[in-house]
């Protein structure tokens, strides 16, 4: 067995928790290995923990996509809706999974494709959501969405979100989207802030090809991966969204369920 530890090396307190972790780990005899392309030596047997935030553990989902090696991941402060444990429950929580106490959830992520014309720009992972959106600040841009090939509409929006379950606690929720069990099978697509009322965010089967075409021709827009990775398109290109092949792999905490940490981060039930 083979433990990654990913992290953020510009975070005093990543790199600390990196050293107390590394000699958990030695004491047990278990090999962490460190660099920047996990991908080629990790195996099914092997285990990622991810320290930091949700932005850490987002580049980890695309870095071993395909690898088929679980992923806890560790808060170490801010919101952190995937990174479920804390660092007080770290080691109890490890103690338990290399004991073979673990629950693994299987969560769906999206391949985004751009075109132009018939010539494929590029091929992109994302685990929470893709977004389309202006490159230009405070400026709308007009989107034709099909599904499956079928005209949906033209929105005149700040953009649109195609998003997972998993993301949709991320940017689709704060654009008026459903919350959504992240073990579901399903694509979100939500507007953000349309020019008409009526423009909803929709929830589609995830066999569905989401295809959205840039139709505003007096600027360049921008197609985004997780809010980390950012491709310029421009008057007529096409980013086909569809539910990718690969999953991610995430290790859920024993300590606390879904609906808990729900109401423990967005305060749910609470008074003013």
């Amino acid at each position: 067995m083979k433990i990654w530890l990913a992290f953020n090396p510009n975070k005093e307190k990543a790199k600390l928790a990196v050293k107390k972790l590394q000699k958990y780990f030695s004491r047990k005899k278990i090999k962490v290995i460190n660099g920047q392309q996990p991908k080629n030596i990790l195996g099914e047997d092997d285990l990622v923990v991810a320290l930091g935030g949700d932005g850490t553990l987002l580049r980890v989902a695309r870095a071993i996509a395909g690898c088929n090696v679980p992923v806890l991941g560790v808060n170490l402060g801010g919101l952190g809706f995937l990174t479920e444990v804390t660092w007080q429950e770290v080691y109890k929580t490890l103690d338990r999974i290399l004991q073979g106490d673990i629950t693994v959830e299987e969560r769906m992520m999206l391949q985004a494709e751009v075109w132009r014309g018939k010539k494929k720009l590029g091929s992109y992972l994302a685990l929470n959501d893709v977004v389309v959106n202006s490159s230009r600040e405070a400026r709308v841009v007009s989107l034709d969405l099909a599904i499956d090939n079928k005209p949906v509409a033209n929105y005149i929006a700040d953009g649109l979100i195609v998003a997972t379950p998993t993301g949709s606690t991320a940017y689709t929720l704060s654009a008026g989207g459903p919350i959504v069990y992240p073990d579901m099978d399903l694509i979100i697509v939500a507007p953000i802030c349309p020019h008409m009322l009526t423009l909803r965010p929709l929830i589609v089967a995830a066999e569905k090809n989401i295809a959205i075409t840039m139709k505003t021709n007096h600027q360049i827009g921008n197609v985004t991966m997780d809010g980390q990775i950012a491709v310029p398109v421009k008057l007529n290109d096409v980013i086909v969204v569809k539910k990718a092949a690969e999953k991610f792999l995430l290790i859920t905490s024993p300590y606390k369920n879904y609906f808990e940490v729900l109401r423990t981060k967005l305060k749910w039930s609470e008074r003013a």
